[in-house]
């Protein structure tokens, strides 16, 4: 296993908080905001490699749409995690990364690498936004309650990008379709 290091010294140790001069937000307060916002930026990747996953594997008659919706999905997803990871740094803060902080500071579970069927992928994927939304919406009380407006906001955006694929998930979900089963008819 190789470790990639280089001749500079250390700039910022995971976890700690350096003081924004420019955004006044005092250490406690920072500190706080930060740990939200690396449990939120690392559920969001757990979320992203979930969609991945489904958009690699998805398969049957409604192949193509949900193929590109996941696609949609995964790629929304990723912005809201940059900038959720821009939001913690501008605070003072250093952005969860790397595989095992990820998981460690995620707050939802990856499904794993097994392959289900659609419906059973699109339920998970919704439930997996459901459970983010959910903290979302505590994180903006949080970071409102801290005078933290800038950070509400960052997740303000996440939110309604999470709860609009999701509300499209619950679509694709219904028993209404288009697609006769033959065997049925």
């Amino acid at each position: 296993m190789s470790f990639q290091q280089s001749d500079s010294e250390l700039r910022q140790e995971f976890g700690s908080v350096e003081e924004s001069p420019a955004l006044r937000i005092e250490e406690e307060r920072a500190e706080q905001i930060i740990d939200a916002l690396n449990a939120d930026l690392a559920a969001s990747y757990v979320l992203y490699h979930q969609l991945k996953k489904h958009h690699w594997n998805v398969e049957g008659a409604e192949f193509l749409e949900l193929h590109r919706f996941l696609e949609e999905a995964y790629e929304d997803v990723e912005e809201q995690a940059d900038a959720i990871a821009e939001r913690a740094q501008a605070i003072g803060g250093v952005p969860v990364a790397g595989p095992t902080n990820l998981a460690d500071h995620s707050y939802v579970d990856f499904e794993g690498e097994d392959v289900y069927d659609v419906r059973t992928s699109l339920r998970n994927d919704m439930e997996l936004f459901g459970d983010i939304v959910e903290r979302f919406r505590d994180h903006i009380e949080l970071t409102n309650s801290l005078g933290d407006y800038a950070s509400e906001e960052v997740l303000r955006d996440a939110i309604d990008d999470y709860e609009d694929h999701a509300h499209h998930l619950e679509h694709y979900l219904e028993d209404d379709t288009l697609v006769v089963d033959e065997a049925t008819h």
